[in-house]
């Protein structure tokens, strides 16, 4: 069995316990202070993981567009839908994924902009400048953005007026998220809360085969979660000593052996 992992909702105090009268570690370092020593390194080297190595991910959806307008003042305003809630994603390399309504509300009021593909150089709106507006309803993140009157939005907006552009992808970090793994064949992620929104971008490659950004962070993200699930399910199957428990070891250890070959 592998040395204990501590989880994401579980204190140093709770971890440590559990750590220091885990059986495997026991028998194999049944010195106390030897098996402390190694215990208080497991976490350090977690919690250090965790709080240099946030993972920010990337996702692109349609982006349904309900209105190009040009306002009195000559500025065109873009509205429409960035990200909708409680619709399933395709599958992002082993799970499939939805958006909690209420996801984005902690993050409203953060520094966003509003790219082009992501890159900072192309820049059409800034929350603080309320150049983009954020707002959540019942459907979903509604994205308002006033760009400016330059070569390469002019161009983007020809482009989403003849439907050429329709995407729209935003980068984020994960407060909270929940994983329903009862069906191991269709593993479903639900976002709960976010923690930070970095940036709102329209794209122009489909969301669907996905950029390499996407991909990585989607991985990199069920990785971390089958590395949990694996110590979970380990210590259920020390308790409960049943086959299931065992046989989805089996299939949890083959899919993070697989996901940590494609990183």
């Amino acid at each position: 069995m592998p040395m204990p992992v501590p989880k994401n909702t579980e204190s140093k105090k709770d971890f440590l316990s559990r750590c220091m009268g885990d059986s495997v570690m026991v028998v194999d370092y049944p010195d106390n202070d030897q098996r402390y020593a190694i215990c208080n390194d497991l976490w350090s080297k977690k919690d250090s993981k965790s709080r240099s190595k946030p993972v920010v991910e990337t996702r692109s959806y349609p982006f349904e567009v309900s209105e190009i307008r040009t306002l009195e003042d000559s500025t065109v305003k873009i509205t429409g839908y960035a990200a909708v809630y409680n619709q399933l994603s395709d599958d992002l390399g082993g799970f499939r994924e939805k958006i909690k309504r209420g996801f984005f509300t902690p993050v409203l009021g953060d520094d966003v902009r509003a790219l082009i593909n992501h890159d900072s150089n192309l820049v059409m709106g800034r929350t603080t400048a309320k150049t983009l507006l954020l707002e959540e309803d019942k459907n979903g993140l509604k994205v308002e953005i006033f760009p400016a009157n330059t070569s390469y939005e002019n161009d983007l907006i020809m482009h989403m007026k003849r439907g050429d552009v329709d995407q729209m992808s935003f980068q984020w970090i994960t407060e909270k998220d929940e994983w329903d793994n009862s069906d191991l064949n269709n593993i479903i992620r639900t976002l709960i809360t976010a923690k930070e929104l970095w940036d709102v971008s329209v794209v122009t490659y489909p969301a669907y085969p996905q950029t390499k950004a996407e991909t990585n962070s989607a991985k990199q993200v069920f990785t971390n979660y089958l590395e949990e699930e694996l110590e979970r399910i380990s210590e259920v199957e020390k308790i409960e000593e049943n086959n299931k428990g065992r046989e989805r070891i089996v299939v949890m250890r083959n899919r993070l052996m697989l996901m940590e070959k494609e990183i």
